[in-house]
């Protein structure tokens, strides 16, 4: 999702109203994405096959291409999700008892809004932690949400999901969330590390919140990923403009061609994009030139999609406990809801 962002010049924490509301942790230093943007490209442009993180997707342009595919009739993840939210408020705060909330990944906290305002109404919530790569944005959206919930402190961390998990505020009793289907990025062995690094910072009570997108009709999926006003296929091709733009490369954007396609043995999306013709892509600032044969597909994304009893199963062998599975109406996309039990009483 996007916002309107603030000028350069804007300096939020002295600004605004909210400032005694809004604290900031910054956890990436000035340097360290590009550094990280260098490591992936060399790696993934020299691997066999050819592979790209998906978290390149999102510059300024990949992120406005983002939003508009969330707004596509085909795209049915976002609005499924939204009315899981809007509908299970009120049983969610009651069951988790939250006094603090904790969002990873959290754009805008659009659809968390939905949750902020129960947790509110109670008076239970006192603290709300967002947790993003960009620090603008963050400081933008962090000053937004204190605005809106004049009694609620803020604490942003800015930070790298495959770096600062760790760096997230302890404290209270929280709900950490995890929304949009971002889980499905991960293939099993790094989702499951990645959800044992989550549980490793959890304490007895907490609760982890996160939103999958279920196993479907393989057609209805792929059209999701395929929607004919080709807006996916732009904003799988953009992962190629962020390496010209900021590593002086010379793809051809029209020389690939997208391919997303539903993997019933994984059962994940895979997204690709395919060179269209003998190519050889030079990136400046890497020194590097790379060939590209007609018909190589390169990986830029997979959207693992779930089963119930699988899921949970993934959640108990980490250590939580599956408490609630609620889906939409019409069944597209679940929000697990698991905790981190209390310690059993010594016999």
């Amino acid at each position: 999702m996007t916002v309107d962002k603030p000028s350069a010049s804007w300096d939020p924490d002295s600004a605004h109203p909210t400032s005694d509301r809004v604290a900031i942790d910054v956890h990436l230093g000035p340097g360290e994405l590009d550094r990280a943007l260098r490591r992936d490209v060399e790696t993934g442009l020299t691997s066999e096959p050819k592979e790209l993180p998906p978290k390149w997707f999102y510059d300024e342009q990949g992120s406005a291409l983002f939003d508009k595919i969330t707004r596509l009739d085909e795209y049915y993840q976002t609005e499924a999700e939204r009315s899981i939210l809007a509908n299970r408020a009120s049983e969610l705060i009651a069951t988790v008892q939250a006094d603090t909330i904790v969002e990873l990944g959290s754009g805008t906290s659009d659809k968390t809004r939905t949750v902020l305002d129960e947790a509110t109404s109670t008076g239970s919530l006192k603290r709300f932690i967002p947790f993003d790569v960009s620090e603008e944005f963050l400081r933008h959206a962090a000053h937004m949400l204190a605005a809106r919930y004049p009694r609620l402190e803020v604490h942003g961390v800015v930070g790298d999901f495959d770096r600062h998990l760790t760096e997230i505020p302890t404290g209270g009793r929280r709900l950490i969330m995890l929304l949009g289907g971002t889980i499905g990025n991960y293939p099993p062995a790094e989702r499951r590390r990645f959800l044992s690094e989550i549980v490793s910072g959890m304490r007895p009570g907490d609760h982890f919140l996160v939103g999958v997108d279920v196993v479907k009709d393989p057609a209805r999926i792929e059209l999701a990923y395929n929607d004919p006003a080709g807006v996916t296929e732009a904003f799988n091709k953009n992962v190629l403009g962020v390496i010209n733009r900021n590593l002086r490369a010379n793809f051809d954007l029209d020389a690939f061609s997208h391919i997303a396609y539903f993997d019933p043995e994984h059962e994940w999306i895979e997204i690709l994009l395919q060179s269209d013709q003998d190519q050889r892509v030079t990136v400046a600032e890497l020194d590097l030139e790379v060939e590209f044969y007609t018909g190589e597909r390169m990986r830029t994304e997979i959207s693992a999609k779930f089963r119930q009893d699988r899921f949970e199963n993934e959640l108990i062998d980490v250590g939580l406990k599956p408490v609630a599975w609620w889906a939409d109406a019409n069944g597209d996309f679940a929000v697990s809801l698991a905790a981190r039990p209390l310690a059993e009483p010594a016999t």
